[in-house]
């Protein structure tokens, strides 16, 4: 039987984690609430303890942990501001995608995101036409004499302003049709600009553009694996990424928990049994992906289990609290607002239960 209790390391993290959260996150969250400040320092401060790169690999500056104790990181980051954690995962994802499927030079680039030189990469598949439909994007890239020109625009990309490195989804023509692929875009690179920072109802902290790629010239090595792999690239990536939006949503869980006692609303052994059940099929579906064995049934249960919870809760807790909890001073209100995106990124609470009947499918045959 599969033993998915964290060890001393996977909790050693989690304190590490912890800690910073309390010291920093707690303090400042009002603030960028308010201004909506992306806090770089805050994020070379996690990138200095190597929660930028928590499952890369020490080759790249990388903490080596395994996925257990990134979960266990993002849970505690979450509870001191989700919108910090949203920025840590999607970093630690394309690091992740680099490490895995990355030739050399792109792979050279790992050790700058995870350091903190740059303040986090983006993940750019969504488009304002396809959110949970990636296969009908609309951006694609030519082929050129020297490399790809790409054309497009990518919506709600997480950190999109902020990041140093891209990576892009693109259909590409191949032998009469088109084929998703994907493309390592630098920042800088001549023909990439944004739009204003999109006004959320959460996550103030985190930075939400549109990010724009007008004849965007790259090399051919900016191509990554080669042409028609991108969305085979993208399912594998958002599997792991939903292992890390369930773990966001168990933080949110952590500190409404918390936040419920400080108004004197006790919660009952049903919320916080439904707590630490998707705490259990979290570290499973890490664990499994630790592992490498096949978590992407796993991984849809728990980020379809966690971010319900995290919004069910928030909203009874609120209910509970009265008028006062509502004010934008309580770190409360925050958390409800907070918790309500992680039932749409990552793949909807409505595409996690299609994954998981496809995936039931499949393993009973």
């Amino acid at each position: 039987m599969m033993n998915i209790v964290p060890n001393s390391e996977h909790k050693a993290i989690g304190e590490l984690a912890r800690g910073l959260a309390g010291q920093d996150l707690r303090k400042n969250w009002a603030r960028w609430e308010e201004t909506h400040e992306f806090p770089v320092e805050t994020l070379k401060k996690l990138a200095s303890h190597g929660l930028m790169g928590v499952n890369v690999s020490k080759e790249f500056g990388g903490l080596e942990a395994g996925v257990v104790a990134y979960s266990n990181a993002v849970q505690a980051i979450a509870w001191g501001d989700p919108a910090i954690a949203v920025t840590m995962c999607v970093n630690n994802m394309v690091a992740e995608v680099l490490q895995e499927f990355g030739d050399e030079r792109q792979k050279a680039f790992i050790p700058k995101l995870l350091s903190g030189q740059t303040p986090a990469g983006s993940f750019c598949l969504s488009e304002a036409g396809s959110g949970s439909d990636a296969a009908g994007m609309q951006a694609n890239a030519r082929r050129t004499d020297s490399g790809y020109v790409l054309n497009g625009s990518k919506a709600w990309i997480t950190s999109g302003e902020f990041a140093g490195a891209y990576l892009v989804w693109a259909q590409v023509e191949n032998g009469g049709k088109s084929s998703i692929s994907v493309f390592f875009v630098e920042e800088g690179t001549p023909g990439v600009s944004f739009g204003a920072p999109e006004e959320k109802m959460g996550q103030h902290a985190s930075n939400t553009v549109v990010v724009n790629f007008d004849d965007v010239e790259v090399p051919a090595d900016a191509l990554v694996m080669d042409v028609g792999q991108g969305f085979k690239v993208a399912m594998m990536a958002l599997d792991g990424g939903r292992i890390g939006i369930a773990s966001q949503a168990l933080g949110i869980c952590d500190a409404l928990l918390e936040e419920a006692g400080r108004i004197g609303w006790a919660a009952s052994s049903y919320w916080s049994g439904r707590v630490e059940a998707a705490r259990a099929l979290v570290w499973r579906a890490a664990k499994l992906k630790e592992e490498k064995a096949p978590f992407t049934y796993e991984a849809s249960v728990a980020k379809l289990y966690a971010s319900e919870c995290a919004s069910a809760l928030g909203d009874t807790i609120l209910a509970e609290a009265g008028i006062e909890a509502a004010l934008n001073s309580n770190f409360l209100q925050k958390l409800v607002r907070d918790a309500r995106v992680t039932r749409i990124y990552e793949g909807t609470s409505e595409v996690q239960k299609i994954v998981i009947a496809r995936e039931l499918g499949r393993r009973l045959g």
